[in-house]
């Protein structure tokens, strides 16, 4: 008996099977966003049914485009109107090719559903040079399945239903000569359907038929969503990352000439006081997935009462969600917009930097980071803006405290951090970026029962050690000589799981604390200032009196003339805060406005509503410009 495809003319039965497959593809990479959903729905909250209808709808459209863009191979290999296509083994290798790809496809939106919770976006081709050289990624992604063996099966599931139910075109064979004319016939036909194939594929790939319609970007994701964050469940992981590669990541606006533009805005920062130069030491600690909330509701009890000997800030903000965000932000006032600096193209700019500026003056400068030497390209970094000595997991050099997965536990690490600083010169700058506080959330074996992830999540466990370590630093250092006379400043690369609605929000995703600690000195009080981390380098440097002009996106938090704000980059928006609003910009146009000191949830958008908002717009397009003028004209550190 024959089977329905069979019946139908050998030309379209290519293409009625090529149409079939792809169709289950469509079903596989919407199950991927069902799951997506579900995993992460606490990052969604606000999101009802109509909201639903118009995200799928929008989902449709870039799966249309990342499906193309997979199938590209199979599509051509399935609608070439050649004579072997019809031949065993070329069909064969159609589908291995598409059973291949579509599993890479598949599992690069399962794998981001889980890697979602750590940076609130879908991946994009940068993932290849943040993680190129680390030695333990393949260690890392075996912990995840083991992990989440949920989606291992249904990834599993979906690849043996590409399997089995893919359709082979029944090519059967005749004895005998085909009359030339049915050849020509059939030939005519099928270079007219792959004819007709191509431009259904540059269509899908565009994102339509229309001559006027742009190929489509990770930013149009957000004409069907409430907020930004949202886009994730738009967008498809094969999409993301295939339009991202080779792709320029800065475009000079041009909102306003260069004389608008120093008027507006202009992040070069010229001492204003008269007083000496003061040296004291400098240490920074950044703490790994370290949010506002873990102190806030008491997982961080030594930092808690820490913070109350300092100064710190009610409302303190990230400038990225990533590790490789942090580094450039805190140490050398560079945000993250679009992508982070360590992966474009002007990584090896000449900037600002904490230590950079401060060797002028004579300083002894080191970082520390206890991972293996060279992971996340902190170590390059380091050294291309003047923290001349850096102490890996090489330089600790006992692989008895290594934790297995990332770096030295920390607390062996702070207290080597310690000892080192002991031997060094004064004055000295230093900074160390702690690990333990990272996926997959362990904790040393002999701590198992003291740390525990009461209070809802496994990194309480790791947040409540780390704590611990740090005090066992302290206790340290306050024995040292140059305890007293040292600035600390204490933060966070970027937050983490949130246990709490108001840290779930576009704002609250981006709350780490931003502590500025003088034992021997003035600064203590709680203040409600706008803070972020790119504000860290010329608040030091100011603490400092230091007299040389410096380039950094952030300002003097001690500057009490200055102006109150914050800006970040969230999934194709800049959000900039003033005073208590926060403005969400697409790059042309206000997209929300909220007033998030009193709005917390941010559930009333007020844009178009408040005299603010034209104020705050100007403002944030000239730190775009100023950001992008500077970032691919190397002006980073005049």
């Amino acid at each position: 008996m024959m089977k329905p495809i069979e019946k139908i003319y050998s030309p379209l039965r290519y293409l009625a099977a090529t149409a079939i497959n792809i169709a289950v593809v469509y079903i596989a990479f919407m199950i991927c966003r069902v799951v997506f959903y579900i995993y992460n729905k606490a990052y969604f909250p606000d999101m009802g049914w109509d909201d639903f209808r118009t995200i799928f709808k929008g989902g449709l459209v870039f799966d249309t485009s990342g499906i193309v863009y997979v199938n590209l191979i199979y599509i051509a290999a399935m609608l070439v109107p050649l004579p072997w296509r019809e031949g065993k083994i070329w069909q064969k290798t159609a589908k291995w090719i598409f059973v291949i790809l579509n599993s890479a496809a598949v599992l690069a939106n399962l794998i981001d559903t889980v890697y979602f919770r750590y940076t609130n976006r879908r991946t994009t081709s940068s993932v290849f040079n943040e993680f190129g050289k680390e030695e333990n990624i393949f260690k890392i992604i075996g912990g995840e399945i083991l992990q989440h063996y949920i989606l291992f099966f249904i990834g599993v599931a979906i690849i043996a239903g590409l399997w089995l139910l893919y359709v082979n075109p029944y090519s059967k064979s005749k004895k005998g000569k085909t009359p030339w004319k049915s050849i020509f016939l059939k030939y005519t036909v099928s270079s007219a359907v792959f004819a007709g194939a191509v431009i259904v594929c540059i269509a899908g790939i565009r994102g339509g038929f229309a001559h006027s319609t742009r190929p489509i970007t990770i930013g149009n994701a957000n004409q069907y969503v409430n907020r930004p964050i949202e886009t994730a469940v738009v967008l498809n992981t094969p999409f993301s990352v295939i339009r991202t590669i080779g792709k320029k990541v800065f475009q000079n606006p041009k909102y306003y000439t260069p004389e608008e533009l120093e008027k507006i805005y202009s992040p070069v920062h010229i001492k204003k006081n008269t007083g000496e130069f003061r040296d004291l030491n400098v240490v920074v600690l950044i703490i790994e997935s370290f949010s506002q909330e873990y102190m806030e509701y008491g997982y961080m009890p030594f930092l808690q009462s820490l913070r109350d000997k300092s100064l710190w800030f009610e409302h303190s903000f990230s400038n990225g969600r990533k590790s490789i965000d942090a580094m450039p932000s805190i140490l050398s006032g560079i945000p993250m917009f679009i992508e982070p600096y360590f992966v474009t193209h002007y990584a090896t700019n000449d900037v600002s930097s904490i230590a950079g500026e401060l060797k002028n003056k004579g300083y002894h400068t080191s970082f520390f980071h206890g991972a293996p030497n060279g992971s996340m390209g902190f170590q390059a970094f380091a050294r291309a803006t003047g923290w001349d000595e850096y102490y890996g997991k090489d330089e600790y050099d006992n692989d008895d405290d290594f934790d297995g997965m990332w770096a030295i536990w920390d607390e062996p690490f702070l207290q080597f951090f310690a000892d080192k600083l002991n031997e060094f010169d004064e004055p000295f700058a230093s900074a160390l970026f702690t690990a333990s506080s990272h996926h997959p959330f362990k904790v040393p074996e002999k701590y198992e029962s003291r740390f525990t992830d009461e209070g809802g999540h496994p990194i309480l466990k790791c947040i409540r050690y780390t704590d611990h370590a740090l005090q066992q630093f302290f206790e340290k250092a306050e024995k040292s000589s140059w305890f007293e006379n040292t600035l600390f400043v204490i933060t966070a690369d970027h937050t983490n799981a949130a246990l709490h609605e108001e840290f779930l929000t576009d704002a609250g995703l981006y709350r780490v604390p931003i502590i500025f600690y003088m034992p021997g000195g003035e600064l203590k009080g709680h203040s409600d200032k706008i803070a972020q981390q790119t504000d860290i380098m010329p608040t030091v440097l100011g603490i400092l009196n230091y007299d040389k002009p410096f380039v950094a996106f952030g300002k003097d938090l001690l500057d009490e003339g200055g102006k109150n704000w914050a800006i970040n980059y969230n999934n194709g928006f800049y959000q900039y805060f003033r005073d208590d609003y926060m403005l969400q910009f697409n790059g042309e146009n206000a997209f929300a406005m909220y007033n998030f000191a009193t709005d917390t949830l941010l559930k009333e958008n007020i844009v178009n509503e408040i005299a603010e908002q034209d104020m705050m717009t100007e403002e944030c397009k000239g730190i775009i410009q100023q950001y992008i003028e500077r970032m691919t004209e190397n002006r980073l550190k005049e």
